[in-house]
């Protein structure tokens, strides 16, 4: 048996009914699963679904057996979980499940690989089976021949009944990239396992996120652990290392036990924008021109996943990268200033340093990361990109289709930026149904693109009958869960950009007034003039017509170029619509007005207001934070302050003449999370 069968055999675990019934007819036994950190057992949901419901609900309700021992466990995280005398058929992905085994002591864990792509793997399956009558170890050779949906596709020797659960090594690389599943009934010849990317899936469970870093930290920091123990017993990386024999790479699997020990035992990344930025950093340097940012890939939640995104062919680049990152990240992680992260980063600096020794051309940009002033070599932290979210007039019915598309900065150019697809529907939702269609998409987005404190800004790109939709107001998760406060329940714009902007124009060229006066608005001062003439200042709802489009076009054409037009009512329809058709025909690229307001008699207030609100921020730049600080202030109908009143439901357009091929809008401002009471 080689060193690394040898490895998986002793961190492979038998599952079964807790107590007794370990007869070799195996009635008891359910499957395969293995350890991926001391105490933590991975297998798949649907083996532990042959315990009954009792499973999920009940502590010590799962049986574990070992090289080392027998003990029992609980179920911590599981996806999917049936509901009461619900069947599942086919346990759709990601048929993952993690037990918590405490009692379980001096066990070997697998090492579970840091990449996120598989395809063309030589891989080996290994698992408990009862195939023969009596239970066996049992492994199996094949490979990965692609995807099937989000499941790797497996050739060779096929899956056997008990094996499910069990792990799916690389045989090259000597890392566990999958469990195994099922075979596959719709091809004889076939086989399907989870890839551990699929693990993300289960962050998304209450208290999933802060358990998985948990438990992949403590993975980390027990291979570190075993990699400097000095004895007999050889460990993954001694396997790994004998794999890659007169093969061996700059980024060896000794220097990653280091460095991942090390990064596990920093203060966790707020997000996956945070540490994507810093793989798009290093990418864009180490490339040399030829990178272009990608949101195909699952988005890093860990320090380590940043690591497993800069593998490449070129193995002098893979070092350089990996080292430039770790620095990156020690820079970051210095500047939040935890008390906590003093030693490990004394020990992560230490490693950075050794690494870059024999690395000539970025020996003293390292140096420089490591000892500045904690901004690394991004000097003004922003978010990764903007979230755009483009709604198309129905196309079916009354369903508006929809897109998520990332705007990264700069955008169109060739080295870097320009807009990226993430999520969509092409089929769509009816308008009552979008709030809860995007909910999803948008959040994962938003996680994609956020660095820190610094949050992306999100813009509406849709039909004008959709103008009057409170974009602003939408929540994306709970307010407060078991956990604690959801930083995604505060409605998005009280705590990030959120504008609209027209769908119509983007399908036209730039006219020169709307370029003439986008300038202006830059440049400023903003002054603001009524959108609609003959507004009664008690109210509008039931006054007199307004003037025609005819009218409202010949005005609004002839005021100054960094006018905002203001309006105390809807503009999705009727009157207001036409006059907001009367101002993009004359280029005015920002607008404001009430996107839900109706029935009121304040209009005379709403317009000295918003005048007084408009020629005191200036510019168009910035409008976001005060409006931002409006919508917080307007939030709480029952608290609204006499002051603020005119600026409940306010919308903003703001619609530079060229988002889609070089204009960024609020994408270079960025905003910390405001201070907001919950």
């Amino acid at each position: 048996m080689s060193p690394l069968d040898a490895l998986v055999r002793r961190a492979a675990v038998r599952i079964a009914a807790p107590g007794e019934g370990y007869d070799d007819a195996g009635d008891a036994f359910w499957g395969t699963g293995f350890f991926i950190a001391p105490t933590w057992v991975l297998t798949c949901a649907h083996v532990l679904a042959e315990g009954g419901g009792e499973v999920w609900g009940t502590t010590d309700a799962v049986g574990v057996t070992w090289a080392g021992g027998r003990t029992t466990g609980t179920v911590r995280l599981a996806h999917p979980v049936p509901r009461p005398g619900e069947v599942l058929r086919g346990w759709p992905a990601p048929d993952l499940a993690l037990v918590h085994v405490p009692e379980a002591v001096d066990v070997t864990c697998v090492w579970l690989s840091d990449r996120s792509s598989f395809e063309g793997s030589r891989i080996s399956l290994h698992g408990w089976s009862l195939t023969t009558g009596t239970r066996a170890y049992r492994p199996a050779v094949g490979q990965v021949s692609g995807l099937d949906g989000p499941l790797l596709l497996l050739r060779g020797e096929r899956p056997v009944a008990g094996t499910s659960g069990g792990p799916l090594v690389d045989r090259v690389r000597g890392e566990v990239i999958g469990v195994c599943k099922a075979r596959d009934e719709g091809d004889p010849t076939a086989g399907l396992a989870v890839p551990v990317t699929a693990l993300h899936a289960l962050r998304e469970l209450p208290g999933g996120d802060a358990l998985l870093t948990q438990v992949l930290a403590a993975h980390d920091a027990h291979h570190l652990a075993r990699q400097r123990t000095l004895g007999s017993d050889s460990s993954w990386t001694d396997a790994q290392l004998e794999l890659l024999g007169d093969r061996m790479r700059r980024f060896d699997p000794a220097l990653r036990a280091h460095l991942l020990g090390r990064l596990a035992a920093l203060t966790p990344p707020a997000t996956s924008g945070e540490v994507a930025s810093l793989v798009d950093g290093v990418r864009r340097r180490t490339l040399q021109g030829r990178y272009r940012p990608s949101v195909d890939e699952p988005a890093p939640r860990t320090w380590r996943e940043g690591v497993g995104l800069l593998y490449g062919r070129d193995e002098a680049r893979e070092l350089m990268g990996v080292v430039l990152y770790a620095a990156e990240v020690a820079s970051l992680v210095r500047a939040r200033g935890h008390e906590d992260d003093t030693g490990p980063l004394r020990e992560l600096g230490a490693w950075v340093r050794t690494a870059a020794e024999p690395l000539i051309d970025i020996r003293q940009e390292v140096q420089e990361i490591l000892d500045g002033d904690g901004s690394g070599t991004v000097k003004r932290p922003r978010p990764r990109a903007a979230v755009r979210v483009v709604i198309h007039p129905c196309g079916y019915g009354d369903r508006y289709p929809w897109e998520v598309k990332l705007v990264f900065d700069p955008p169109g150019g060739e080295d870097a930026g320009g807009v990226r697809g993430f999520d969509g529907d092409d089929t769509g939702h009816r308008r009552g149904e979008l709030r809860t269609a995007l909910r999803a998409p948008l959040a994962a987005a938003l996680n994609q693109c956020d660095v820190g404190g610094q949050l992306a800004a999100v813009e509406f790109v849709v039909p004008r009958d959709l103008f009057d939709t409170p974009f602003d107001t939408w929540e994306l998760a709970p307010r407060r869960t078991p956990e604690g406060t959801n930083p995604h329940g505060l409605p998005l714009g009280q705590r990030r950009v959120v504008a609209v902007r027209d769908l119509l124009r983007t399908t036209v060229a730039p006219t020169q007034e709307w370029q003439r006066r986008w300038t202006a608005a830059q440049d400023g001062p903003l002054a603001a003039v009524p959108l609609r003439a003959g507004v009664p200042g008690d109210g509008h709802d039931a006054g007199p017509r307004g003037e025609s489009w005819l009218a409202a076009y010949d005005r609004l054409s002839n005021a100054d170029p960094a006018s905002v037009p203001v309006f105390c009512g809807g503009v999705g329809h009727g009157d207001g619509a036409q006059a907001l058709d009367a101002a993009l025909a004359a280029g005015h690229p920002v607008v404001i007005w009430r996107s839900q307001a109706t029935g009121h008699s304040d209009c005379a207030d709403f317009h000295r207001q918003a005048e007084e609100f408009v020629a005191e921020v200036r510019t168009a730049e910035r409008l976001h934070g005060p409006l931002r600080s409006l919508r917080i202030r307007t939030g709480d109908p029952d608290r609204l302050e006499p002051e603020t009143a005119w600026g409940r439901s306010i919308a903003l357009l703001f619609d530079p003449p060229d988002p889609y091929t070089g204009g960024t809008g609020p994408v270079h401002e960025p905003y910390p999370t405001p201070e907001v009471p919950w």
